[in-house]
């Protein structure tokens, strides 16, 4: 039997904790407005804080190795008291021997939909103790609206992701996951989603949903996962949790040791609940985006990023066509890509780590460049790799300087990896990245980085936490350039998007939506990360090559106004007809974009299945309360009779829609006639006040 201790209204949301017969303390949340559907939940409460300390006793029921929750440290844990203080709840724990003070708090702010929780963990002992798991949040009880194990009534969303392949939205059942209870309501059940790395955005985003089918209710979670993580859906009896936090021993290697009167914090994780499906829930989510980000742009840019020019080989020569041919056109910011280093024959990513611009290409000084984009009236910007070397450079030996494991450095190939750790690194950085950014007068950078470190570094008492210290000191580097050089505009890329988690987000301006440059597949990603990032923060990318058709250019940069706008290709032979389309797309996108930088999204889908094989189309309309934005994009397959959009009745202040196809607009229900495959059109609405 379980024992309500507290509840609290925040927001929109009710949130309820209770105590079972075991000592126990556990929460769970839901939309206030289902408050009276709530009944008595027959099962135990799933603990607030787990954690699991060596030498534990393991947990039972055939959970070793799939999980390190319910362990005896976890159950160690008695319930002191609760308390608020201004915007969080805290609850505090104490362990029977007196060598563990642990507090959980949830942190609610006025305007979010989502409420933060993290753990600390204090060393009240004598004597060191290692931690292998700790979470970052537990939500148990699920679901609250039935009082048995729910069949066939729950369903779990994942966000999968993969080079060029970001953010795709899973369902799957309950019972298709084999998380259904056991005839004798014992053995864990566990579906866990994670990576390991310092590519955090493998396999999976650090995000997902639990829908209620019957009631149409949804919590989400999401994660700060800069290194490795993971978030498991478990069950033992009728209720199920979802836990999340940094990637354990078993799963990441990661152990700490805390010595007393030391503390460890985990990071966030985020909860939301609401009347409505996973898409609803994961625009929620995005307040605490909003909240974190930094508020340099106020709306999103149109931007040139010559990569998809000079594939790795900008040159002042070049650069100088670039901007010509780019004058007048309202570009305000100009990055220069990958390559500016290069040294002789060898390509991009073998050379960088040094970061000394090629006399060859450069013969002016890298400065001539950067002055002539700004006389231009463009903000330049300037690509580094900061946390890396290629194997061509001249750091690339110096080992005192990289990360090890077991004692080897780490060698992907073509690059290793710097020690951000390190001091004499960090002076390195400082003189090499921050001050080119400062001498150059460069006012944007992009900072990439293309591989991954793997499971972990040596430098610490683990190799998962040497990886996650690194990672840390990588985000210290990243708010020391904000510092150094005010005003800049800081681009968060990973091979394209495997680094869009929500602490990296939040000390970067934008990050790079994906590595899918021509792709047809463009707008399926851009919308999908809708879901899981802020459109204002989406740099997507439209590369217009001299042979495009009209209906091709518009393709591509309508899916850019499904985040920031960010040309490239071969501006320098383009005709006027295909420039008349492209101004076209920049003016509307300009129009348009406040609603880009605030609201809530809705992605409708039909057909599309095979990122290889493209068919089908999508919708996405972009709400901001007063006005939407509306794209439509047409793929591969049969040409659809009718695309029908739900929006709000209003009026259509501006469209772009191709020859050969058509639109009517009747009573907020918006139709398009496509014309051809691989189309796409847009419309602003300004919605009705009545």
């Amino acid at each position: 039997m379980k024992q309500e201790i507290s509840r609290f209204i925040r927001g929109d949301m009710l949130l309820i904790y209770e105590k079972d017969d075991r000592g126990m303390v556990g929460f769970t949340l839901v939309p206030a407005e289902s408050e009276s559907l709530l009944t008595k939940k027959e099962c135990a409460a799933a603990p607030l804080v787990e954690l699991y300390v060596r030498g534990d006793l393991l947990p039972a029921d055939y959970a070793a190795g799939n999980t390190m929750c319910g362990s005896a440290s976890t159950f160690s844990l008695i319930f002191e008291k609760q308390y608020t203080d201004g915007d969080g709840i805290v609850t505090c724990f104490r362990d029977g021997s007196g060598t563990k003070e642990v507090t959980h708090t949830l942190v609610f702010s006025e305007k979010l939909r989502a409420v933060e929780c993290f753990t600390e963990i204090r060393n009240t002992g004598d004597g060191m103790f290692t931690l292998e798991m700790i979470s970052s949040g537990n939500i148990g009880g699920l679901t609250p609206y039935d009082p048995g194990e729910a069949p066939d009534t729950m369903e779990i969303t994942t966000a999968t992701s993969a080079w060029s392949a970001e953010g795709a939205m899973v369902t799957e059942t309950v019972e298709q996951l084999c998380l259904e209870t056991s005839w004798a309501i014992q053995g864990y059940r566990v579906k866990r989603i994670g990576q390991r790395g310092s590519l955090p955005i493998r396999n999976h985003f650090p995000f997902m949903a639990v829908h209620d089918r019957k009631r149409n209710v949804t919590w989400a979670v999401q994660l700060e996962a800069p290194a490795s993580w993971q978030i498991e859906a478990r069950r033992k009896d009728y209720g199920l949790a979802v836990t999340g936090g940094i990637a354990d021993f078993d799963s990441g290697h990661w152990s700490k040791d805390l010595y007393p009167g030391q503390t460890f914090r985990t990071p966030s994780m985020y909860f939301t609940a609401v009347s409505g499906d996973a898409e609803k829930a994961s625009q929620r989510l995005l307040d605490i985006h909003e909240k974190n980000r930094p508020k340099t742009l106020s709306l999103p840019p149109v931007m040139f990023n010559e990569y998809c020019t000079t594939w790795g080989e900008p040159s002042y020569g070049n650069l100088k066509e670039i901007v010509g041919a780019l004058k007048g056109k309202g570009m305000e910011y100009l990055v220069i890509d990958a390559g500016w280093y290069k040294d002789g024959e060898n390509p991009w990513h073998r050379t960088g780590g040094d970061w000394i611009p090629s006399d060859e290409l450069f013969p002016q000084g890298i400065k001539a460049a950067a002055d002539m984009i700004r006389d231009a009236g463009t903000v330049p910007g300037i690509w580094f790799e900061s946390e890396t070397c290629g194997s061509e450079s001249r750091m690339h030996d110096r080992e005192d300087m990289l990360l090890k494991r077991n004692g080897y450095v780490i060698d992907t190939g073509t690059r290793r990896f710097l020690d951000m750790r390190k001091k004499e690194v960090n002076d390195y950085l400082d003189e090499r990245v921050i001050g080119q950014l400062k001498r150059y007068g460069f006012g944007y950078i992009k900072n990439d980085y293309n591989e991954s470190i793997g499971t972990g570094v040596d430098g610490a008492e683990s190799l998962g936490e040497g990886l996650r210290l690194s990672v840390e000191s990588s985000k210290e580097f990243f708010r020391r350039i904000r510092k150094e050089v005010p005003g800049i505009i800081m681009e968060n890329c990973a091979s394209g998007g495997h680094r869009l988690e929500p602490s990296l987000m939040s000390l970067f301006d934008m990050a790079s939506f994906s590595d899918a440059h021509e792709c047809v597949t463009i707008p399926v990603i851009a919308a999908n990360l809708h879901r899981l990032i802020l459109p204002m923060q989406s740099q997507i990318w439209a590369v217009i090559r001299k042979d495009d058709s009209i209906r091709r250019i518009y393709y591509s940069l309508i899916s850019t106004f499904l985040g920031a706008m960010c040309l490239s290709g071969d501006v320098t032979d383009l005709s006027a007809e295909q420039w008349a389309a492209i101004d076209r797309a920049v003016g509307f996108y300009r129009d348009s974009r406040h609603i880009i930088a605030h609201g809530d999204s809705r992605v409708v889908q039909s057909g599309v299945t095979s990122y290889s094989d493209l068919k089908g189309w999508q919708t996405v309309v972009r709400d901001n309360g007063e006005e939407e934005l509306v794209t439509v994009h047409v793929f591969g397959g049969e040409v659809p009779q009718k695309i029908d959009v739900v929006t709000g009745a209003g009026d259509i202040l501006d469209h772009i829609c191709m020859d050969g196809s058509s639109f009517r607009f009747s009573e907020g229900v918006l139709t398009v006639y496509p014309g051809s495959v691989f189309e796409a059109a847009a419309f602003r609405i300004r919605k009705s006040l009545i």
